[in-house]
């Protein structure tokens, strides 16, 4: 039986989005796999190129928040059919922000201002999707941003709260606990 893929999803999305969104792409289609947290964010559009893996591959994907998960990191956690947090786990929610290093002019910032803040509305409604929960909920926590505890995003229903002592091991089919034994029929 092949292994659970372990993937872990550390610093800088962005800087880091060639190296996981390889180790995606070598998990099987419909295949199994954890995801582990400890990520700032980063740009936005990598947070978005990662859930679009995840979903679009059909991953039966577990997200184990290690410490932090934030910002751009909140698209392919909750992409994840499961999510597991400690309470010591950190999310932060926040409106999207566009920063640029290159010296654009007016017009070019003017649009991009523009398509930000259609991308912003349409991935808000997107995340809240993905969590199962009303947009309302979602907004309390985006405007103007905060720090979201592990214990709190339990309680809201949106992942699952775990202890600090060893998991079950995954089975290949991404369930855990023991593998039942079937027989054929012949």
């Amino acid at each position: 039986m092949p292994d659970t893929a372990e993937i872990a999803v550390v610093g800088d999305l962005t800087d880091h989005a060639a190296e996981i969104s390889q180790k995606l792409l070598d998990v099987p289609w419909g295949g199994a796999c954890v995801l582990y947290f400890d990520s700032p964010g980063g740009s936005p559009y990598t947070g978005i190129s990662l859930m679009s893996l995840i979903r679009l591959r059909g991953l039966r994907a577990t997200a184990v928040v290690a410490g932090e998960c934030s910002s751009a990191a909140l698209w392919p956690f909750a992409a994840c059919e499961r999510r597991l947090v400690t309470a010591y786990s950190v999310l932060l929610f926040h409106p999207m922000k566009w920063q640029s290093e290159d010296n654009v002019g007016l017009a070019e910032a003017a649009e991009w201002a523009r398509h930000f803040h259609l991308l912003e509305s349409e991935m808000d409604v997107v995340l809240a999707e993905l969590f199962a929960v009303e947009p309302s909920t979602l907004a309390r926590w985006m405007q103007p941003g905060r720090y979201v505890s592990g214990r709190e995003l339990a309680e809201a229903g949106l992942a699952e709260l775990v202890e600090l002592k060893a998991l079950p091991q995954p089975a290949a089919n991404g369930r855990t606990g023991r593998l039942r034994k079937v027989r054929a029929r012949t």
